[in-house]
């Protein structure tokens, strides 16, 4: 278990093991709200510290791109209130603590957002995170110039909100997702076609990011890093865009599927994701993230030694148990 319990900091965090609870939506909130179910849940979670790091649910950078009714907002700043009783909960228990922003794109729901469903393309949204099959308004320069921001004015407000950093989520078909993947990505202008193109939009949030939090503020991503499907993202595209993420300032990569989900089919082994997060760690000097099927301690410590990734990430088993991590850590 030594390197399971080994601490590592990131930028100026110090995370005291590798064990990292990933992003898991809740669907506690009120209305976009932070909730007393919200904060109770966190607090649960995080007891004792036992958890090196919490990535929160996703939360969504505007109306538009909100996924679902009961998603918590960081789309405007009086969410800061809400969202400091959060951060405050878990840091009294020990742990660290993160906040995925995203943009739902394709995969929201009109009558919920009350917006124009957009995308990278005039492609419906065939992943597993997708509530419709309406037909998305291509995004203009216009539309990713705003949403470049709203992603820049989410980082700020979660650094306000004094979460330890802020995760970009591209992956599981979200509107990021969607420039990344050649399924949905059909644009022929310099947001489409080459892989260069089609991460054009992160490389922009990244670099507005980073203006808005300054080179200290831990900034990572979680990457749909392949879509397992014929015709979409591939291994060799995750692992170049990884280097070009890195290139412009991101400290942190958390390594998922595209729009094949959190699932990959035909696969239950620990790790299922590990190919991708393996080849990623090799050609970056970031830490690296991997959850996938993980639920027994050797497991996290045989991926560890297999330097197929720097954390372990533990969604569904400390989901279903608080005391996951302490009775590894302890036991």
């Amino acid at each position: 278990m030594k390197l399971l319990m080994q601490p590592i900091k990131i930028k100026n965090v110090e995370i005291k093991n590798r064990i990292v609870m990933p992003p898991m939506a809740t669907l506690k909130s009120g209305e976009g709200q932070v909730s007393h179910e919200l904060i109770n849940y966190y607090d649960e979670k995080s007891k004792g510290g036992y958890i090196g790091l919490i990535i929160t649910e996703h939360s969504y950078v505007s109306r538009e791109g909100m996924a679902d009714k009961r998603q918590v907002s960081i789309s405007k700043d009086s969410d800061i209130e809400g969202l400091k009783l959060i951060t405050e909960a878990v840091h009294k228990n020990g742990s660290k603590i993160i906040a995925q922003i995203s943009h739902a794109g394709s995969c929201a729901k009109p009558e919920e957002t009350g917006c124009e469903i957009i995308s990278a393309s005039e492609v419906a949204n065939t992943g597993p995170t997708s509530k419709t099959n309406t037909i998305p308004h291509e995004m203009s320069k216009e539309d990713i110039k705003r949403v470049v921001k709203c992603f820049a004015d989410a980082a700020k407000r979660a650094k306000e909100s004094n979460f330890d950093g802020v995760e970009i989520h591209s992956a599981h078909g979200y509107l990021l997702n969607q420039f990344f993947s050649p399924l949905s990505n059909k644009r022929t202008d310099e947001y489409g076609g080459s892989l260069e193109n089609r991460i054009r939009i992160h490389l922009e949030i990244i670099k507005e990011i980073r203006k808005s939090v300054g080179e200290d503020y831990l900034v990572a991503l979680r990457l749909g890093a392949s879509d397992y499907i014929e015709g979409g993202s591939t291994l060799e595209d995750g692992v170049a865009a990884s280097k070009l993420f890195e290139k412009v300032g991101i400290d942190l990569l958390d390594i998922s599927g595209g729009f094949c989900g959190y699932i990959r089919a035909g696969h239950k082994e620990a790790g299922y994701f590990s190919e991708l997060s393996q080849a990623i760690k090799k050609e970056v000097s970031v830490p690296v993230i991997l959850a996938g099927g993980i639920t027994e301690r050797e497991q996290a410590e045989k991926l560890l030694e297999e330097d197929k990734a720097d954390l372990i990430g533990v969604g569904r088993a400390i989901l279903k148990d608080s005391q996951w991590a302490k009775n590894i850590l302890e036991n």
